[in-house]
C-alpha cells in the first residue's frame, strides 16, 4: 500500500538517514517508512519522534530490505491523539492488504 491512501497524510517527510535525523522534531507523533517508491513498511508512535527514528536507524531490521524493498523515508504527522492516528493508519494498511506493514507484522506482538 502507498503512503498516500493514508488517512489523515503525514505532513512532512525527511530521508531514512543518520545525517537527516537532525531535521525531525522532538515531538510527539505518528510515523511511516516507506520504500523508495512509496510502499509502506512500518506504522509507529512517539512522544519524541526525532529520537524514535535513531532508534529505528540502531535496528538492524529497519535498515535491512525487505520483500517490498528497503526503507528509505521517514514520514510524520505531529499529533496528540497518537493511538487514534496510528490504529487508524494501521486499519487502513490492513484493509488495503490484508495484513499489517510488514515491519509491523514482523516483530508484533499482534501481528497477522
Amino acid at each position: 500500500m502507498k503512503i498516500d491512501a493514508l488517512s489523515p497524510l503525514p505532513i512532512a517527510s525527511e530521508p531514512f538517514r543518520w545525517d537527516r535525523q537532525k531535521f525531525v522534531p522532538s515531538a510527539a507523533g505518528c510515523y511511516v517508512l516507506t520504500t523508495f517508491s512509496g510502499d509502506i513498511l512500518y506504522v509507529g508512535l512517539a512522544i519524541d519522534i526525532q529520537r524514535r527514528m535513531g532508534q529505528h536507524l540502531e535496528t538492524p531490521a529497519k535498515r535491512a530490505p525487505t520483500p517490498q524493498g528497503r526503507a528509505v523515508t521517514f514520514h510524520w504527522l505531529l499529533c496528540s491523539d497518537l493511538e487514534k492516528v496510528e490504529r487508524t493508519w494501521m486499519n487502513i494498511h490492513i484493509e488495503h492488504e490484508g495484513r499489517l506493514p510488514y515491519l509491523n507484522g514482523a516483530y508484533s506482538p499482534v501481528g497477522i
